[in-house]
């Protein structure tokens, strides 16, 4: 998906949100018995939620019909995520899941009536989570790329179908003031740049290193957080990443004293939300569900909440990246 400030966010915790928060801590340790009775198996996607097959079943919401019987008997989707992404997901001062994903899997449940249930996973390991059937979806950033599709890149192990829901490319984070004078991608040649693993980013960096005459020394994290504390302590130069998520850290880190984002959005692609190629019902209803927010205005509220309206899409694509 934070070593960062986060903005203030409503003190108010809905009960999806607070579902989604049990989730990612994994409370078995607490309620054991409990969640084998509610939540079923969280290793392999089996069982079923006890006591929530009536409500489920019987929903009124406008898109429960176009679900897989199994998720509309469970009334959960389960969804993998690296939620240390602000601000597209993360962990907000009360400790609940938060962030532009987030907000748009609350809207989601409303066309779809059941739950969207956040669980924490490394962000190179979600796919094969979600085919060895531990989450149903992966909402977490992710750009819907052909390697992810066909199953050709590291973090993608026997690919999924992408749902695309947003354009974002990458930028350039640096030191505020910019002390070594970072404008783009070729000033980084012979520099040693921080960036998280298996991530689109660290495939530009990659690719840019065939440009350079003196190859980039790429540092490269299991979380986006690691690397920005490459960059904060002076071990790196710059912070490849996401532009949203780039301009939200020069934005709050220590207060918008910590980083700067410099020079231009990079390669702008489509995120988009995985769902296994074996499950193409659960695909389609989420493309529904997401035609639906969008043409209802729910998702433009979102974007607007998170500053981010220039990285919306008119609907929703199956599969658009490249």
């Amino acid at each position: 998906m934070t070593a960062r400030t986060t903005r203030p966010l409503p003190t108010g915790t809905s009960r999806s949100s607070a579902r989604r928060r049990l989730a990612a801590v994994g409370a078995l340790a607490v309620a054991g018995s409990l969640l084998l009775t509610a939540c079923g198996d969280q290793t392999d996607g089996g069982g079923e939620k006890g006591g929530g097959d009536t409500k489920a079943k019987t929903s009124q919401a406008p898109l429960f019909d176009k679900l897989p019987e199994k998720i509309r008997s469970a009334g959960v989707i389960k969804v993998g995520s690296d939620i240390a992404y602000a601000p597209v997901e993360f962990y907000d001062e009360n400790d609940q899941v938060a962030g532009i994903d987030p907000d748009l899997a609350d809207a989601l449940e409303k066309q779809l009536g059941v739950e969207f249930e956040f669980t924490n996973g490394t962000f190179d390991q979600l796919v094969l989570g979600m085919n060895s059937g531990r989450f149903d979806i992966v909402m977490s950033a992710m750009t819907d790329t052909k390697e992810r599709q066909q199953g050709a890149s590291e973090d993608a192990q026997g690919g999924a179908d992408f749902v695309d829901y947003f354009r974002a490319g990458s930028a350039i984070l640096v030191k505020k003031g910019n002390p070594e004078g970072i404008t783009s991608l070729d000033d980084l040649c012979g520099r040693t740049v921080a960036l998280q693993r298996g991530t689109a980013n660290e495939d530009l960096a990659e690719a840019q290193n065939k440009k350079c005459d003196k190859p980039i020394k790429i540092l490269a994290f299991e979380k986006d957080t690691e690397a920005l504390l490459q960059v904060k302590q002076g071990r790196a130069v710059a912070d490849i990443n996401d532009y949203p998520v780039a301009a939200y850290n020069a934005k709050t880190s220590g207060g918008g004293k910590d980083f700067e984002v410099v020079g231009e959005q990079i390669d702008a692609a489509p995120y988009g939300i995985a769902v296994s190629k074996k499950n193409t019902e659960l695909r389609d209803a989420i493309k529904a569900a997401l035609d639906a927010i969008i043409d209802n205005g729910e998702y433009q509220k979102v974007l607007e909440k998170w500053d981010v309206t220039d990285a919306g899409v008119e609907e929703a694509v199956v599969n658009g990246g490249k």
